[in-house]
């Protein structure tokens, strides 16, 4: 990486490799002019110093062309190749979805990660333009939550990995959020026009952060007391962010109010629930689900399960609880995505809900199929398919690269007589560990710490 200086930077120079403020957050694509925009913007910001895998060039790069104005280029870099590559992956997800389950998530994974990309362009954009398209986002938003009504229960089932969430975690966060926010809103029945400026409003709930030092919102360490302050304030930097571009008020507020509490115990007006707008209360609730889960250098990484259980306890009332219950329903009490020991001594993965009771989703026994070839599926009981418990990180990491390792040797495999006979390995590999008893056994669905009748 190279260092490079505030006034270095001058108009229509190009690097031969990205720009970044702080240790990946792009300011300039690489092959982009600097404009006097961008410097001024910088300056006022107080960004003094960047870094870069690539050198000062003159302009004889490829995709550089002098007969081209510096704003074509920008444009042409920065979002419209963005925008086009995500409407692609909409239009092959539309062709290529398929039966395969395992198609099918590879289908919404890409599509996942190209949304990642144009989050990660809306924050560049801003940055370095203090511009944000109101109705390109919002028609995105709008294909988005087309694209999770229609694929909700593989979606949910992918998480950015920790190379993705490490590189700008505020992507990776923003994303993820919005993926639940848009769920819980979808189980909540709202309508089209308010499930967009919930998506809106949740997509952009930390570009506040954007305006402070980048060593804070890049920085994967614990606060400090003063640290912690200056991010406290996000929220209502974001709100001036976006009524300087005049966005409709529900949106400002939904940014500003998505830290506040139930028992006003937030930030940063300590309003209470009465008075925090429902777009807020949705996004406290994804974003505080994804956060626990989130992995942080300072913090142990929790699962899906532990996550839903904290946000059913509700301590201090905190969280809106009909969110909660939207949240329950749509993902249920154990999420989907997570993988977990039944009674039958059988692994499986959560791949559904059951809506009449978030307690016994619908789960896929691991490389086990039915007669047509398709993934064994089963409702989980309280019987024979009772839950004993949810896997935990090493387990669940040792299960899916067992699962990937069988994958393999199955597709080279021609004869099924063989793909028999490693079947039952899978199996095996975790029972050991999964078939421990816990220190906590009796709570191990969490039922009996956890009060849930009165979402049923």
């Amino acid at each position: 990486m190279n260092t490079v200086n505030l006034d270095t930077l001058k108009e229509n120079l190009t690097f031969t490799g990205d720009l970044y403020i702080g240790k990946n957050f792009v300011v300039l694509p690489h092959t982009v002019p600097v404009t006097k925009e961008l410097i001024e913007n910088l300056k006022n910001w107080n960004f003094e110093e960047f870094i870069s895998e690539g050198s000062l060039s003159l302009g004889g790069d490829i995709g550089v062309s002098s007969s081209n104005s510096s704003e074509d280029k920008k444009e042409k870099n920065n979002n419209e190749v963005v925008n086009e590559s995500l409407k692609k992956a909409l239009e092959n997800s539309k062709l290529g979805l398929g039966n395969s389950d395992k198609s099918r998530m590879e289908v919404v994974h890409s599509v996942y990660n190209e949304y990642m990309n144009y989050i990660n362009s809306i924050f560049t954009h801003y940055v370095t333009h203090r511009k944000i398209d109101q109705n390109e986002l919002s028609e995105t938003v709008k294909e988005l939550i087309v694209f999770i009504k229609d694929n909700r229960r593989y979606i949910l089932r992918v998480t950015p990995s920790v190379e993705q969430r490490t590189k700008n975690f505020l992507v990776a966060h923003s994303m993820r959020t919005t993926v639940l926010a848009i769920t819980i809103g979808l189980q909540e029945h709202l309508p089209l026009s308010k499930l967009i400026e919930l998506g809106v409003a949740c997509i952009l709930h930390e570009i506040g952060m954007v305006r402070l030092p980048p060593q804070l919102y890049m920085s994967d360490k614990k606060f400090t007391p003063g640290e912690k302050a200056q991010v406290m304030t996000h929220p209502i930097l974001g709100y001036n962010i976006l009524k300087e571009l005049d966005f409709p008020m529900s949106i400002q507020l939904g940014v500003l109010e998505h830290h506040e509490k139930e028992n006003a115990s937030g930030y940063p007006r300590q309003l209470s629930g009465d008075k925090i707008i429902s777009y807020a209360k949705i996004i406290a609730v994804a974003c505080t689900f994804e956060a626990i889960t989130a992995p942080r250098s300072y913090k142990d990484e929790r699962s899906t399960f532990e996550a839903m259980v904290e946000m059913l306890k509700n301590a201090n009332h905190q969280y809106d609880d009909a969110a909660i219950k939207a949240l329950l329903y749509s993902v249920s009490l154990f999420p989907i995505g997570a993988y977990v020991f039944l009674k039958n001594g059988k692994v499986a993965e959560v791949t559904d809900v059951n809506p009449d009771n978030p307690k016994l989703p619908v789960v896929q026994l691991l490389l086990e199929k039915d007669k047509d070839g398709s993934p064994k599926t089963l409702q989980t009981n309280e019987t024979d398919l009772a839950i004993v418990r949810v896997l935990n990180k090493k387990e669940t990491d040792d299960v899916k690269a067992s699962v990937e390792k069988m994958t393999v040797h199955s597709e080279k495999d021609t004869a099924s007589q063989n793909e028999d006979k490693k079947m039952p390995n899978a199996q095996e590999t975790v029972k050991t560990s999964a078939a421990k008893p816990q220190e906590n056994k009796k709570n191990a669905d969490g039922t009996e710490d956890i009060d849930i009748s009165f979402f049923q």
